[in-house]
């Protein structure tokens, strides 16, 4: 009988032996390897800091940053393992004493008021295992956690779980959270703030600070309290940190700023990298942007297209009216008699800018629009618009090149243009209107045959310098320019300065004709305020990856464009411009600048790029669907006014710096009106500058005691 009884119970033990075998090996299948912990790398986050370091934004999936054990203040451990796991240095993995006095304190609560597991359970559970709470999750829970404290050191899974913890809001980890929360790198919380983070966790949205303060302050005591008991703290300690307020960040931790220029720097590095590696590579980005220099930016130039819908927003859409309605009766869709009435939501005229530093091509500043959260099309690098008389600039220095001065003396009359089939031609001696009307009845020219340009208040000036034709962008001047050096050579000094985009080589092009973007136009400009050097303009100097390896980097990649004399000569006339001319608004910035205004066709875009030796910026109003901005509104009255208040803002702290003057200049004293060298009865002389040998040998013929005046300006503001 006993000996039945023996084997009954040894094959019992047997058969529970193999049961348990059986478990055993099922929970094992599929478990997955904790050697992978030693290569571990957690979706991170990537970081996009300014030029001075501070960050303006983090690209994530889960916002998480890594920092090694030794980064944690010790609080913040100690925080940790008093409230989730007080036995974490003396137990193996596992703590039954902890699991059967959670399973009591839960019972007696009638609810879920402590867990059992440990750290390094915790840590199996984020890493390895899913959320759901069965019998087999939990037993796996329990394997991992042994192999887990087998592999590695007590610090080493600390250090795991401090980065791997989720604490809502999208923050994983100590150092996402104190951002996240406070505003601080993780090494600088306090003892009451490392509490109320060691709160969090249990249950992140019930206990979130931002949220729930109440709570969140309850937890931090109860947490404060355990660390007193387990001797981490003293009793004054806890009752400071206690009484202490949250001090929780009301919003982000880091404000957007710049959201077209974080969008350009990440189209670029997406094209390169990739997404994953973008968003979850835990990458620091060094970027090029003054965040400063940009807050400014985005202040002034919203006040300023504010100000514009107020004042000029009915007359534009008054306009806009009457275009569809002449677009509707030429179609033949609607009677003769249909009108268009205009809408009482005024439509927000849009802006762009854009600041570089010419020496180096960077980025400091970049608005490529008024809300990015209504339009993320980015109109400093998208989109392309015809530069108006901005574009004069570059036939101004093919004519320098070619031979011609400040002094030079060229006509600004009416000018008929015929195109015999092959390529377009002055009408020769047709210098009025009426001139160019009967040549083209005797040369039987069709419409689109003739083209007349004309200035822009439809005035004319006649013979003038070319120093006065920029200063207050004569058309005439220009057509007769680009016709005599050629569209061709006028594309080339372009393309040499820094444009990019395409262009026709057409007689228009002396009038913006040709579309291109805020970007190039300005970085162009800048070129001439870097002494003729040409810099790529960039936004990124430095991307690195979550170990520090460095995986791209950007210096100033600079290339000679144009001689320092021509460049000093095109500079000495572009400040003409704000000295005298159409920017004169710009004075007020009180310092060395020169610049260029434009208005395009029918007043659909105002554009000034200028530049100082310290920075060039560049500038453009109007609308997106091409509707013009009004009857007689010009980027010397409209746009200039901004731009100076964004530069005055942008030199506050830089010294004065005037344009060098390279070896080979001379200065000379000229006659304003004749261009010659000035005698002492010419009521307007100034001081120009020429290219040594190229200076005026003759005195000016002009008889100026026969009471000749003194040249009278234009009026009012000329595009």
């Amino acid at each position: 009988m006993r000996r039945k009884t023996a084997y009954s119970l040894f094959a019992l033990f047997a058969l529970a032996i193999l049961v348990c075998g059986g478990v055993l090996r099922y929970l094992l299948a599929g478990l997955p390897s904790v050697r992978i912990l030693e290569e571990y790398l957690p979706e991170l986050t990537t970081r996009i800091t300014d030029a001075k370091g501070d960050v303006i934004t983090e690209l994530f999936s889960e916002r998480r940053v890594w920092v090694p054990l030794n980064e944690i203040p010790i609080d913040l451990q100690n925080a940790f393992i008093s409230i989730e796991d007080d036995r974490f240095f003396r137990h193996w993995g596992i703590s039954p004493e902890g699991m059967i006095r959670a399973a009591v304190k839960n019972f007696l609560a009638g609810r879920v008021v402590q867990g059992g597991s440990t750290i390094t359970q915790q840590l199996a559970k984020l890493i390895f295992l899913t959320q759901e709470r069965t019998f087999t999750r939990k037993a796996r829970e329990l394997l991992l956690a042994l192999q887990i404290e087998h592999r590695f050191s007590k610090e080493e899974i600390l250090q795991m779980y401090l980065n791997q913890v989720y604490f809502g809001q999208g923050a994983y980890g100590v150092s996402a959270a104190a951002r996240n929360f406070f505003g601080k790198k993780v090494q600088e919380l306090t003892l009451p703030e490392c509490a109320t983070l060691a709160g969090i966790p249990r249950l992140p949205n019930y206990y979130s600070p931002a949220r729930n303060p109440e709570r969140a302050k309850s937890r931090r005591a109860v947490v404060l309290s355990r660390m007193r008991e387990l001797k981490y703290i003293s009793e004054e300690e806890e009752r400071l940190a206690a009484d202490a307020p949250l001090n929780v960040l009301q919003g982000p931790a880091h404000p957007t700023i710049a959201p077209y220029f974080i969008e350009h720097v990440r189209r670029t590095l997406e094209a390169s990298f990739g997404s994953d590696l973008l968003y979850r590579g835990g990458l620091s980005i060094a970027t090029t942007l003054d965040s400063q220099m940009q807050g400014s930016a985005e202040q002034i130039m919203e006040a300023a297209l504010a100000s514009f819908d107020k004042t000029f927003g009915s007359q534009a859409e008054a306009i806009r009216a009457k275009e569809k309605t002449e677009n509707l009766r030429q179609s033949g869709t609607v009677p003769k008699d249909f009108t268009v009435q205009p809408s009482t939501t005024i439509p927000k005229v849009q802006g762009a800018l854009v600041a570089l530093d010419p020496k180096t091509g960077a980025i400091r500043a970049m608005l490529g629009g008024r809300d990015f959260t209504e339009s993320q099309f980015n109109r400093v690098t998208q989109a392309k618009r015809q530069p108006g008389s901005a574009f004069k600039t570059f036939v101004w220095t093919s004519a320098l090149a070619d031979g011609y001065t400040a002094a030079s003396v060229v006509d600004d009359l009416p000018a008929g243009f015929y195109n015999d089939g092959r390529s377009w031609k002055l009408l020769e001696g047709a210098t009025d209107a009426f001139l160019i009307e009967e040549a083209t009845r005797t040369m039987r020219l069709e419409a689109d045959q003739v083209w007349a340009p004309k200035n822009y208040d439809n005035t004319n000036l006649g013979p003038i310098t070319l120093r006065k034709a920029l200063a207050f962008s004569r058309n005439l001047v220009s057509v007769r320019l680009i016709y005599a050096l050629g569209p061709r050579k006028v594309v080339e000094w372009a393309h040499k300065l820094g444009i990019r985009s395409p262009m026709d080589s057409v007689l228009s092009l002396s009038l913006g004709t040709s579309v291109l973007t805020l970007l190039e136009i300005t970085s162009a400009y800048g070129t001439l305020a870097s002494e003729g050097i040409r810099t790529e303009p960039y936004a990124i100097t430095k991307v690195t990856d979550f170990d520090g390896r460095t995986l791209l980097e950007n210096s100033p990649k600079e290339s000679e464009a144009v001689s320092p004399q021509i460049n000093y000569l095109i500079t000495n006339l572009l400040r003409a411009v704000i000295t005298e001319g159409t920017a004169k608004s710009a004075r007020r910035l009180g310092r060395p600048a020169a610049g260029k205004t434009g208005t395009s066709q029918d007043q659909r875009d105002l554009w000034f790029v200028g530049f100082t030796p310290q920075l060039v910026c560049g500038a453009w109003m109007g609308y997106d669907d091409f509707s013009p901005l009004g009857k007689k509104i010009a980027a010397g009255g409209v746009l200039v006014p901004w731009w100076t208040d964004f530069m005055k803002k942008a030199h506050e702290n830089l010294p004065e710096r005037d344009f060098t003057v390279p070896e080979g200049i001379t200065f000379v004293k000229i006659d304003k009106k004749s261009g010659f060298l000035a005698l002492p009865s010419c009521p307007q002389v100034i001081l120009e500058a020429f290219n040594s040998g190229t200076e005026p040998k003759e005195f000016c013929p002009l008889d100026h005691s026969l009471g000749v005046r003194a040249e009278a300006e234009p009026a009012g503001i000329e595009e």
